[in-house]
């Protein structure tokens, strides 16, 4: 962010942009900063090749965090199903690695794969049953009961909807910003 007076057009831009407010922006700019050793940009963000955007820089950052805003008190049910859907988007096209509007069992594999990486007891044949139990159960909820010969294509967005009916991903998929000076006294 620039000098302080073009900062604080940038940063009105921003609050509007995106919804945080500008104690919020601050906040999440010395979280970028962090991110990113004192850089302009974030670097390889996924290891897949055709994931998420080699960089980013901080309004690509912003952008990306501010799906996971928590939700208004003031929402009604309309904007509410708005809100739910865009963060069910985001996550969507998270495994929708090649962005045909739907994932398949290889795009759900390369995540699952990716996110269990880390565990060292769970080896990558152990990922690839848990993705494909998954899919699976995805097959179950939006296709029902399949012929021997039917072949699941993958999930698409209006499946990924119904697999996510009834769970409570507005109040759960948010950013917690905590009291900074309330966790300065602590210390």
């Amino acid at each position: 962010m620039g000098s302080s007076q073009s900062m604080s057009e940038e940063v009105r831009e921003l609050v509007s942009k995106t919804g945080f407010s500008s104690d919020q922006i601050e906040q999440l700019h010395r979280r970028f900063k962090q991110l990113s050793g004192n850089q302009l940009t974030i670097r390889n963000l996924r290891k897949a090749p055709n994931g998420l955007a080699d960089e980013i820089n901080f309004e690509d950052f912003l952008t990306i965090m501010s799906y996971f805003r928590p939700i208004e008190t003031n929402m009604d049910e309309e904007q509410l199903e708005h809100c739910r859907k865009e963060k069910l988007r985001f996550l969507f096209h998270m495994y929708d690695s090649d962005s045909d509007g739907r994932i398949t069992l290889e795009e759900y594999r390369n995540v699952v794969e990716e996110l269990l990486s880390g565990n060292p007891h769970i080896e990558k044949e152990s990922a690839r049953s848990i993705a494909d139990g998954a899919m699976m159960e995805a097959a179950s909820v939006c296709v029902g009961q399949m012929q021997p010969d039917q072949v699941y294509e993958g999930i698409t967005f209006d499946d990924f909807l119904k697999i996510w009916q009834g769970i409570d991903i507005e109040t759960k998929m948010h950013v917690r910003f905590l009291n900074m000076e309330t966790i300065a006294l602590c210390h």
